[in-house]
């Protein structure tokens, strides 16, 4: 286990679970965070018991100090294991993608959160679920689970897929990450975030460094539809190459503007994952 990456993660609000954890709870309970003070006859536990306090009350009676207990969160991640994902110059997108689930497993092991795993292409994958549990080799378990998977459809991830599967987490807190290359239409994306309002999401974009600008190469490019299998060749034109760039320009602006307005910033994974990124994305968060 010492070769998996590991990164630190918090929540900017406070977790309502009562397993305890290392986040910061909205639950009385044996925390060092002082929350009030109260009677000792609403909460008998002579040991907080605060006798300045109690001497200082208005009313005669004996005061104890309540405390605020972390709480542990529960951890789910959203895969698309779609067609596209398994594009990728020196990795697959899902490669990379299983790098940081890895990555996820360890670092929830080491703060005591349980880690889930849905999985989705043109339909809820039910052969890659794994109900939240605890335990130190759960990543490496997801992640192989990723990396031997196949797309079972052509087609690219579907967004009535995606709703299905977070359905089952509406109305829950949890930590919920979501992993995909976002290459569909991103009209229902709204919707699922709605499903979604009670957990803190962060959405992982998964691009591949060929995706994202031309190659530099001659003027004639064959290129493969990883979604359908069409193939083609291009011309690689400077209009074309400026289409290029501006189609990925328009897209990191469309998922910026989605996730914007609920208060989400998308997280990019381009062909590798850096852990020490995504630690510096979780303390800007909650900075």
């Amino acid at each position: 286990m010492n070769g998996i990456s590991e990164f630190h993660y918090r929540l900017p609000m406070r977790a309502s679970g009562f397993r305890p954890g290392s986040h910061r709870g909205s639950s009385f309970g044996a925390g060092q965070e002082f929350a009030m003070h109260g009677r000792l006859f609403d909460y008998p536990d002579p040991r907080r018991l605060d006798l300045r306090a109690s001497v200082r009350a208005a009313r005669s009676e004996w005061l104890v100090r309540v405390h605020l207990q972390r709480a542990a969160v529960p951890v789910q991640v959203l895969v698309d294991v779609s067609a596209s994902m398994h594009f990728g110059t020196r990795e697959t997108k899902l490669q990379v993608a299983a790098d940081f689930v890895e990555a996820l497993g360890y670092s929830a092991f080491r703060v005591g959160d349980p880690l889930g795993m849905l999985a989705f292409d043109t339909h809820a994958r039910d052969d890659l679920f794994m109900p939240a549990r605890s335990g130190r080799g759960i990543g490496n378990l997801l992640a192989t689970m990723l990396r031997e998977s196949t797309s079972v459809a052509s087609g690219g991830g579907n967004i009535e897929a995606l709703q299905r599967i977070a359905s089952t987490l509406a109305g829950r807190q949890a930590l919920v990450f979501l992993v995909s290359d976002f290459h569909w239409p991103l009209g229902g994306l709204p919707a699922v975030l709605d499903l979604l309002v009670h957990a803190y999401v962060v959405p992982i974009v998964v691009w591949d460094a060929a995706e994202i600008a031309p190659p530099d190469g001659g003027p004639l490019l064959a290129v493969s539809d990883a979604e359908s299998g069409a193939r083609r060749t291009l011309w690689l034109r400077g209009s074309v190459r400026e289409r290029w760039r501006e189609g990925v320009v328009r897209r990191r602006a469309e998922l910026s503007r989605i996730f914007g307005k609920r208060g989400i910033e998308p997280f990019y994974m381009e062909s590798a994952f850096d852990p020490e990124a995504m630690s510096r994305y979780f303390l800007e968060a909650v900075a």
